[in-house]
C-alpha cells in the first residue's frame, strides 16, 4: 500500500495501463521530473508491480509495462478516477 500512496505512483500505474510505454512517453504525460519519475519507476519495478524490458537496438530501446499484479490493480485506480471525477474540482488543487 505505502508504494502506491506515494505520490505519482497511481499516475504511473494508470498510464501504463494503456500498454507498454517508453520513459520519455511516460514522463510528457504528467508534470513530473525524470528523477522523480525514475525513482517512482524503480520502485514499482522492486514492487513487481512495474516490468521493465531492454530491446537490444541501437540506440538501445526500453519499454515499462504492468506486470499481472499491476494490472490487478486497476479496478482500484478506475474507482479512484471516478471518485476523484465526481469530488475534486480544478479549483480545489489550488
Amino acid at each position: 500500500m505505502q508504494i502506491i500512496s506515494k505520490r505519482w505512483s497511481g499516475m504511473i500505474i494508470s498510464q501504463l495501463l494503456q500498454g507498454p510505454q517508453r520513459f520519455c512517453n511516460i514522463e510528457s504525460s504528467f508534470p513530473i521530473s525524470g528523477r522523480i519519475l525514475s525513482e517512482r519507476l524503480k520502485d514499482l519495478e522492486q514492487e513487481g508491480i512495474v516490468k521493465r524490458e531492454v530491446f537490444p537496438e541501437t540506440p538501445v530501446r526500453i519499454e515499462y509495462s504492468l506486470t499481472e499484479k499491476g494490472i490487478a490493480i486497476e479496478p482500484i485506480i478506475r474507482e479512484i478516477e471516478k471518485w476523484s471525477e465526481q469530488w475534486i474540482s480544478i479549483d480545489d488543487e489550488s
